[in-house]
């Protein structure tokens, strides 16, 4: 019960409010009639700012606390009851009373804010309850019962009834107070209270509040009935009065089931929005490691880099480091290297690394598991410099398959660590350690997410050169918990990371909950003002709705700016980026297959003279008109590139030097023959080059661009073929 309850209380904090500003609106009410006096203005002021003040730990219990809202609150509360000890001085000068003057509130404003200052907030709010919670309510209690002396019968009975709940309320309000390092509080406090009734005080002062409202308002109204005089009207406030009752308690219970279904919904909301995060995250991490994997399996499988490790001419040599650059590239890596069989470094992709040579990698477990032929993936976290990389291996097989060395490509996760600093939620990457050592929460890391055994504790404490803290969870987690963090109630998802025992991590705070919650404490609280609870409702379906955009909108700038990193904004071609890598593919295929491979390598004639005669826009209009066209005559699983600014590729797989030579001559006869618009006929310079086994991606581009060249100096608007490489150059390449 006492659990259930706990979970309420963000309906309590709100019934309790609006009990009381309920008991505000009657007083200032009470407070503007004739001959009543303003000493009701006092409690009106109290009900208005204590109901605020139950609202604004409403608003803690949703958006999070903090010292200065905490200080804040504590103000509004001790403000709240020296009003309540005004109306009590007040009345008791009525009376004929002699009480303290208003050089009290002074004082007692010193004095809880020295006890703030020196003991913290907490003990603030203790001495605000002991000082004037507790005097202002009894002292109120008591003003009510000597004024109800000379009311007639059921206005009597009614104006006690709102004193003896002025009593009850010194007692929950005054004496209960949140547990202190001085007595009473040690022993008489909210815990003790909740452990004795099984139901938290706020709900006890909520129901105190209730009744001294309702009783209020039912004395005032027996006096209007009484000053009218009429029985038809005071029948109708006989009535009125039972069913406000009624409806209140109806709202309030209705209220409350809704309340309570709403966060249910979203609860489950909770877990379905959370699922889809873990996988995004997921999924980006995976997209901004799996290209690595990718050229480190591509970069072990080249030939090129067999030379590296047996020794091989200058060439070869060349030629493998340019295959190693060529991977870093491709693959956005940060360091790329190959190791012999001693892991010592035979090539490396930098050479301010100061790698070459080494032995360092020799007992790295990335090392060994590919040494006995299996690729490695791991993730690397420096303490010293805070940075994350990530490793990816693949054993090298020579010409016996036997394995004669590594590939290994390094990347840097710091490009992943800056997209989401801004994640909408708590995400954590942890080592198999629990240990954090990337996150968007700055005072979380290297914490640990669970608890650990002392000597793994202490072994994370050397490993990470500062001492283990407090773990951020009660226990260790597997996916799809609830539990509470840093004593906060989470939803937790956890996902293994690429093959490894590192996880992402994250959370889904229950004040979301909470904040849902508040929609049906906000329909519960104007429940006769339809429009606006329709306008809270459409607000909520409106954020959601942008929330879902927005995400939609990233993942399409995620796609938009893949399609542009590999492709020509303005013909729709390829680009360099992109048919680099592929022609390196179509190299070991033709190696492979020992089938022909030739490249056409072309660019406008004179194309400056057009864009400074008729403009860039209609130069444009070329491009992609010319783009079309050869689009148009060629194979469809030849490939077309815009090479840079007029120039263009086209790989020709299947194809020889004649044979491509003739496809230009075609293309060449076609351009010539075509329309260009404003521009009228444009012609273009071609020059061929036939791939020779053992070349490289340069050594064939070079070839084919020597014969662009040849084309050009020639008179232009002509074909020329490379000549293919000596034989003792091509028995070189291909040894």
């Amino acid at each position: 019960m006492a659990s259930f309850l706990s979970e309420q209380l963000d309906f309590i904090f709100f019934f309790y409010g609006l009990a009381f500003i309920l008991l505000g609106a009657t007083c200032s009410r009470l407070a503007s009639s004739q001959g009543a006096g303003q000493h009701w203005a006092m409690l009106g002021g109290f009900g208005f700012v204590h109901g605020v003040a139950e609202w604004l730990d409403l608003a803690a219990l949703i958006v999070g606390d903090s010292l200065a809202f905490a200080m804040g609150r504590t103000a509004v509360m001790a403000a709240s009851f020296f009003l309540l000890m005004e109306f009590a001085r007040r009345k008791a000068i009525r009376l004929g009373l002699r009480p303290p003057g208003r050089w009290i509130y002074p004082l007692l404003a010193l004095a809880i804010g020295f006890v703030g200052v020196t003991q913290g907030v907490v003990a603030a709010n203790i001495v605000a309850r002991y000082s004037a919670g507790f005097v202002g309510a009894l002292g109120t209690s008591l003003a009510l019962a000597w004024s109800a002396r000379p009311l007639p019968g059921l206005a009597k009975g009614l104006t006690l009834s709102a004193s003896a709940g002025f009593a009850f309320y010194a007692i929950a309000a005054g004496l209960i107070v949140p547990a202190g390092a001085f007595w009473p509080s040690t022993l008489i406090n909210h815990g003790a209270f909740s452990a004795l009734t099984a139901m938290p005080i706020q709900l006890v002062r909520g129901l105190l509040a209730l009744w001294i409202s309702f009783s209020i308002w039912a004395a005032w109204s027996q006096r209007l009935a009484s000053d009218v005089s009429s029985p038809r009207y005071t029948a109708y406030v006989h009535h009125q009065f039972v069913w406000t009752v009624l409806a209140t308690g109806v709202i309030l219970l209705s209220g409350w089931a809704l309340t309570e279904h709403l966060g249910e919904i979203y609860k489950q909301d909770v877990e379905r929005r959370a699922a889809s995060d873990i996988d995004l995250l997921a999924s980006r991490l995976a997209g901004e490691t799996a290209t690595t994997e990718a050229m480190v399996r591509s970069l072990a499988g080249a030939p090129s880099v067999l030379p590296l490790l047996r020794g091989g001419t200058r060439k070869e040599v060349e030629a493998g480091q340019s295959v190693l650059d060529l991977d870093i590239a491709a693959s956005g890596a940060k360091r790329g290297y190959i190791l012999n069989r001693l892991g010592d470094v035979v090539a490396s992709s930098n050479d301010d690394d100061a790698l070459a040579g080494s032995s360092s990698h020799a007992s790295a477990p990335y090392f060994l598991k590919s040494m006995a032929g299996a690729p490695a993936y791991e993730f690397v976290f420096e303490p010293d410099t805070g940075k994350h990389d990530y490793y990816a291996s693949y054993p090298i097989k020579g010409r016996d398959h036997g394995i004669v060395g590594v590939a290994v490509l390094t990347r840097s996760l710091d490009d992943f660590e800056a997209d989401l600093k801004n994640f909408g939620r708590p995400y954590f990457l942890v080592d198999p350690d629990g240990v954090v050592v990337m996150t968007n929460q700055p005072e979380a890391m290297r914490r640990t997410l669970w608890p650990l055994s002392e000597p793994r504790r202490l072994a994370v404490a050397s490993r990470i050169g500062t001492p283990v803290q407090k773990p951020m969870f009660e226990s260790n987690v597997v996916d799809e918990v609830w539990t509470n963090v840093d004593g906060v109630r989470n939803f937790v998802r956890r996902r293994f990371a690429n093959h490894s025992d590192w996880s992402l991590v994250i959370l889904k705070p229950t004040r979301e909950i909470f904040a849902t919650r508040f929609l049906g404490i906000v329909i519960t609280l104007l429940v006769t003002i339809v429009g606006l609870i329709y306008m809270a409702t459409k607000e909520r379906k409106i954020h959601d709705d942008v929330v879902q955009d927005s995400r939609l909108r990233l993942q399409k700038l995620a796609q938009d700016l893949r399609v542009k990193a590999t492709t020509d904004a303005l013909t729709g071609l390829f680009n360099r980026a992109k048919l680099t890598p592929m022609l390196l593919d179509e190299m070991k295929r033709v190696d492979r297959y020992n089938t022909p491979l030739s490249l056409v390598m072309f660019d406008i004639d004179h194309f400056k003279s057009i864009n400074d005669t008729h403009g860039h826009l209609i130069g444009d209009h070329v491009l992609v008109q010319l783009s079309r066209l050869v689009q148009r005559q060629i194979r469809s699983n030849d490939l077309l590139a815009r090479w840079g600014g007029e120039e263009f590729l086209i790989m020709l797989p299947g194809s020889d030097g004649p044979k491509a030579f003739g496809v230009a001559e075609k293309l060449r006869e076609a351009i010539a023959a075509t329309d260009f618009g404003e521009v009228g006929s444009a012609t273009c310079s071609f020059g061929v080059a036939q791939y020779v086994p053992g070349d490289a991606p340069d050594q064939l581009l070079a070839r084919a661009d020597a014969a662009l060249y040849l084309a050009k100096n020639g008179g232009r608007n002509r074909v020329k073929l490379a000549p293919q490489p000596d034989r003792e150059t091509a028995e070189q390449l291909r040894a």
